[in-house]
């Protein structure tokens, strides 16, 4: 079953927008409905057709206005750019230009607009990682009260906020929705399952190794399993133990902020994130200002769980990926596995399965998958009650600069591609989960099997334990370019793991250092403990965490049936 996107000019054409100028009426949202959603939607027919007529009526004092919005480029934003956006336009007479760059452009694009006040783009799919930002810096609008206020002519009545299974993600500690969320995946382990539960390589795992070959629960198990498989051939392919990538570039940054550290065990417990210190290692105080990233104020960036968390990542990449890993990026790593000489990966952002099901050398003829996602195994640091991996929920943000009328007229738009007249048939299209009716829709029921566990796993009460970047990250855009930079030179071995994260945290705090001289975050921003001798902090419970003396720790798999078992 697959769910290719349509091409622009197709669905122009199905919609009779070539050579017509764009008018909103219902006989183009008949044609949509007919020719893109069918009976892939959480509403029935009539449902529909009610929702796009509250779309015509609400966007007729915008007709012939012209706007842009941006996201990254993922396929779930291909879909929405490619056949939503014309949709929208020839339903609703509004011009749309939606952009795809890659996430650290968004990035850039919407750091710009916050410092130069000049509207750049009308609206942002921007992660929600950036929460602490737009809390502390106010420069976005705080969708609670302008949905109730200035914006309240263009909310659907239909919106249905609690049907969306990542608000918690985009509310901040002020109880006020920054965000809505559009595109929503997880990071989880990616297995060969063919491989796995094939009795010969079982047995030769088993023999080798003392135990049985399964789904590692921790780093031990998930080394000794890529040191198996790497240099093995199989099926006339030679296999790599492990996937992940290196090229110094921003993406790399978020391999480590979204999960290496938490999973290595680096902050405190804490969910959605570790408090009072998370897993970007930077600690903050009852007033949640930040106080500190380097272990001399109480921060854990520069920790040994840090180091070890970083010297792994580049052990595992050297020695068990292909040797080209070294010199990819997020997006240029995400399909690897779908070659079919992978055996398995740390965690996969599930945004790549979309690209996994069409890829014959990872599916059976019959539609199934070789492969299985399950939870990603954890480091020695790890304790239970930590968080356990990362969830990515890219959400619509509109910008205080943005003029009113052209932020109406996005936010429009932002309903229009998260409704629950599309999102089913978007989900299909992207896999990236943002709806609870969508995850129970019946047709992901049927298509659960082909789909290796994303479906339980969005169904089970483990998804909220996946989370993304919390809010004592006070300002996203400065900090987060630090991370890649320094990583990227641990990577290289221009400097040890040591000094990278040593230069990485005194970074992150000479930024903080000029928040709080500057004030500009008020009584939210940055308020840095003086610096003290770092085993004061380390004899101290919780992050920053002393050095354990082995961290070999007895390695330990678990049956992936039995995992999926507990899921239901």
């Amino acid at each position: 079953m697959k769910h290719n996107l349509k091409t622009t000019t197709a669905l122009a054409l199905a919609l009779g927008l070539l050579g017509h100028p764009a008018l909103a009426d219902m006989e183009a949202a008949r044609s949509f409905l007919d020719a893109e959603i069918g009976d892939q939607s959480a509403l029935s027919r009539e449902e529909q057709e009610a929702e796009m007529q509250w779309f015509i009526d609400a966007a007729q004092p915008f007709a012939g206005m012209e706007i842009k919005v941006v996201s990254e480029t993922i396929t779930t934003h291909e879909y929405e750019s490619q056949v939503l956006a014309p949709a929208f336009e020839a339903i609703t007479g509004i011009r749309l230009t939606h952009d795809l760059i890659g996430e650290g452009d968004v990035v850039e694009k919407l750091q710009t607009q916050m410092q130069s006040g000049e509207n750049i783009y009308d609206a942002y799919v921007n992660d929600s990682d950036l929460i602490g930002t737009h809390w502390r810096y106010q420069q976005v609008r705080n969708l609670t009260d302008w949905m109730e206020n200035e914006g309240a002519d263009v909310t659907n009545p239909g919106l249905d906020l609690d049907d969306f299974i990542g608000t918690q993600f985009t509310t901040a500690p002020d109880g006020k929705l920054y965000q809505l969320p559009d595109q929503q995946f997880a990071n989880l382990y990616w297995f060969r399952y063919d491989w796995f539960t094939d009795p010969e390589i079982m047995a030769a795992f088993e023999e080798e190794y003392g135990y049985e070959l399964g789904v590692p629960v921790n780093w031990s198990a998930y080394e000794d399993i890529a040191a198996f498989f790497t240099g093995r051939e199989i099926d006339g392919v030679e296999v790599y133990g492990s996937m992940d990538y290196g090229k110094k570039d921003p993406s790399l940054g978020w391999r480590y902020t979204d999960a290496w550290m938490s999973m290595a065990g680096m902050g405190d417990k804490g969910e959605p994130n570790g408090l009072p210190v998370d897993e970007w290692g930077i600690r903050v105080n009852e007033n949640s200002q930040p106080v500190g990233a380097c272990m001399a104020r109480g921060g854990a960036a520069n920790s040994p769980a840090a180091v070890y968390a970083v010297e792994k990542a580049v052990e595992w990449l050297n020695e068990y990926s292909p040797p080209s890993a070294m010199g990819m990026t997020f997006s240029e790593a995400g399909p690897v596995p779908g070659q079919g000489n992978i055996a398995q990966q740390m965690f996969m952002y599930t945004t790549f399965v979309a690209p996994l099901v069409d890829s014959p050398a990872v599916m059976n003829e019959d539609g199934t998958p070789k492969w299985r996602l399950a939870p990603s195994p954890h480091g020695v640091y790890w304790e239970d009650g930590m968080k356990v991996g990362y969830q990515d929920v890219g959400s619509w943000t509109l910008m205080e600069s943005t003029p009113e009328d052209r932020a109406k007229a996005a936010w429009l738009y932002a309903q229009f591609v998260t409704s629950k007249t599309v999102d089913v048939k978007k989900a299909h299209v992207g896999l990236t989960f943002i709806r609870e009716s969508t995850v129970q829709h019946e047709s992901f029921t049927e298509r659960a099997p082909n789909l290796g566990g994303l479906v339980e796993f969005y169904r089970s009460p483990d998804r909220v334990r996946w989370s993304p970047t919390g809010t004592n990250v006070p300002d996203y855009p400065k900090l987060a370019q630090l991370w890649w930079q320094n990583i990227g030179d641990a990577m290289s071995g221009a400097k040890s793991a040591q000094d990278a994260l040593d230069s990485l945290c005194a970074d992150m705090e000479s930024v903080m250092e000029r928040l709080e001289r500057a004030g500009i975050q008020g009584d939210l921003g940055p308020v840095l403990n003086e610096e003290k001798d770092p085993q004061e902090w380390l004899d101290a419970e919780g992050a920053p965490k002393p050095a354990v003396a082995d961290t070999r720790e007895e390695p330990q798999t678990v049956s992936y049936d039995e995992l999926v078992s507990s899921w239901q």
